[in-house]
């Protein structure tokens, strides 16, 4: 198992509500580059929608922008198993009715040399999490001494 894990980078995941159900060419795009690049590995890729009634449906990897073109073939059966069908209910629970959604779990390839030389220098990780970019700004105008728009 420590040789696997030493070829593994750290894994996140991502919601993303789209307005209008339909996701944008230019997201896709995006992501296959950062694929391309070995930036990420996509382990699980599922799409859903939400109707204005509150249903909820799964959206097959085809022609998701509606620009007449398959997007993400190359994706196309991306799933490790790993986003259960709770995920997506989970999922479909936090975005608000008319819209869509993409779930993505990938890892980060670009932190493996680094995870792997903290696991051999026996560092555990005992913290981690994410600081929106809003708050951040925010923050960055407090400390320079900004006032906030909206204050």
């Amino acid at each position: 198992m420590s040789d696997k894990l030493d070829m593994m980078g750290p894994v996140d995941y991502l919601v993303v509500e789209f307005p209008d159900a339909r996701v944008p060419g230019e997201v896709l795009q995006r992501i296959l580059e950062l694929v391309d690049r070995g930036t990420v590995r996509i382990l699980d890729l599922a799409f859903i929608r939400k109707e204005a009634d509150g249903s909820v449906t799964g959206l097959e990897v085809t022609d998701l922008d509606g620009d007449g073109e398959l997007d993400l073939r190359v994706l196309e059966g991306a799933t490790s198993g790993l986003v259960a069908d709770d995920d997506l209910d989970e999922a479909a629970a936090a975005i608000e009715p008319g819209t869509a959604a993409a779930i993505v779990l990938y890892e980060n390839l670009w932190a493996i040399p680094f995870v792997s030389a903290l696991r051999r220098a026996g560092a555990e990780l005992v913290a981690s999490g994410r600081i929106p970019v809003a708050a951040l700004l925010d923050a960055l105008d407090v400390v320079e001494g900004v006032k906030p728009v909206d204050a």
